[in-house]
């Protein structure tokens, strides 16, 4: 008889474990301009290096170079940092109102400013993000309230959503900013459907679906990548690689592939990877796949390589599973620093002006959370009306509503 071996399972295991010296010095990250500018029309068999490569414009100096920069003016570029700015200081007075109690769930956004903020100047109106939860760039890069953003985080009176969604789940239409679902992964089909509705309508606009990398690993985005490129429909779809999910890193949900961005090649779509702490790069490649899907050319993925420098969200304690000192590791840097020091080597800054500018935006945000405050928070203040259960379901509420809200008078 022939002997038998049973089968064995692999475990993919991240680098460094806490206590480890993280070290990436062995990491390929490509020179700043290196990566080529394919024309819009290319065949997506024709892009491999483009999803196993990292497009980068930003160099360690601070100087813009390759066939990728130079799209943006100096105005937009001041702009994009002081919104990176904004979100930081959002997510450092949110996350301590919820350890005050002020509410009960915050997710911040720490080291992936970039990626959301330069990504959102591509679109226009008319356009519609299909996000998670760690998107509200999309918002802050479009000026949208912050005292708005902070009462839905509150739950109080003036909470947009009326109480019915988690915290940092926001909905706004009108900034083409679609629901966020707490259920990771329905988003990106929802983009490509939203997409394909849009091209039969004949408009003009496009999606853009945003996806975690471990999330990457549930059915949801593979359906979504199935429906894209049978069907081509105008949709650029993101996949933020920050190395960790919840407590399981990038690989776990890569396994051997390579790449998330490399995926794509199998479904025959265009494949972009780029620097997801590069500003000048991520709304570049932004730029490109838009247009592209605007012009009926077909769908781009694209994997933008970023850290979550903080916890996944307030109930998580990344020391658990990795090293305190990875983050001031990793290669890519800080992309508001990044940023600063461009604009710094075009004579557009100063540290003078980023410090009276730091100062500035801290005020605002301190102002507009005293101003959400005013309007309750978790446990204190007013909270959103109890009736309001009923509203907004229907254009016409149906009988056995109303028969239930009548029945329901008593405790509301």
């Amino acid at each position: 008889m022939q002997d038998r071996q049973g089968g064995r399972l692999t475990i993919p295991e991240p680098d460094f474990r806490p206590g480890d010296e993280p070290d990436y010095t062995n990491v390929k990250v490509p020179e700043a301009g290196a990566v080529t500018l394919p024309p819009l029309d290319v065949e997506p068999r024709l892009l491999r290096n483009h999803a196993f490569s990292i497009i980068r414009i930003l160099r360690r100096d601070g100087e813009a170079v390759g066939p990728w920069a130079s799209l943006l003016s100096d105005e937009d570029l001041v702009a994009g940092l002081k919104q990176m700015m904004t979100l930081r200081s959002l997510d450092a007075r949110m996350v301590a109102a919820q350890r005050q109690g002020k509410t009960s769930f915050y997710v911040p956004q720490l080291g992936e400013e970039a990626v959301t903020t330069a990504f959102q100047r591509a679109l226009s109106k008319g356009d519609m993000n299909f996000p998670t939860y760690r998107n509200a760039g999309l918002l802050v890069a479009q000026d949208y309230p912050l005292e708005m953003m902070m009462n839905q985080i509150f739950s109080n009176e003036q909470d947009p959503l009326a109480g019915r969604q988690m915290p940092v789940l926001y909905s706004a239409r009108d900034y083409g900013f679609f629901t966020v679902s707490g259920n990771l992964g329905t988003q990106f089909v929802q983009a490509v459907g939203w997409a394909m509705a849009a091209a039969i309508d004949g408009s003009d606009a496009i999606a853009a679906g945003w996806i975690g990398d471990g999330s990457t690993a549930e059915s949801d985005f593979h359906s979504a990548m199935v429906f894209a490129s049978t069907y081509k429909p105008p949709v650029v779809l993101n996949i933020v690689n920050n190395q960790w999910a919840i407590s399981t890193f990038q690989g776990i949900a890569k396994g051997d592939s390579g790449t998330f961005a490399a995926r794509a090649l199998g479904f025959g779509m265009a494949a972009l990877r780029v620097d997801g702490n590069d500003f000048l790069a991520v709304h570049a490649v932004a730029k490109w796949a838009v247009r592209r899907a605007r012009e009926g050319l077909g769908p781009t993925v694209i994997e933008h390589v970023t850290y979550r420098a903080g916890g996944h969200s307030t109930s998580d304690n990344p020391e658990a599973y990795r090293p305190r000192a990875e983050s001031d590791a990793w290669p890519l840097g800080d992309p508001i620093e990044r940023l600063k020091l461009h604009l710094i080597h075009r004579g557009l800054w100063s540290e003078e002006r980023h410090e009276q500018a730091r100062a500035e935006i801290h005020d605002t945000v301190v102002a507009a959370q005293k101003a959400a405050e005013k309007n309750g928070t978790l446990h204190s203040g007013p909270s959103p009306r109890r009736r309001g259960i009923f509203d907004g379901l229907y254009a016409e509420t149906p009988l056995h509503l109303e028969r239930q809200r009548q029945a329901a008078e008593k405790w509301l």
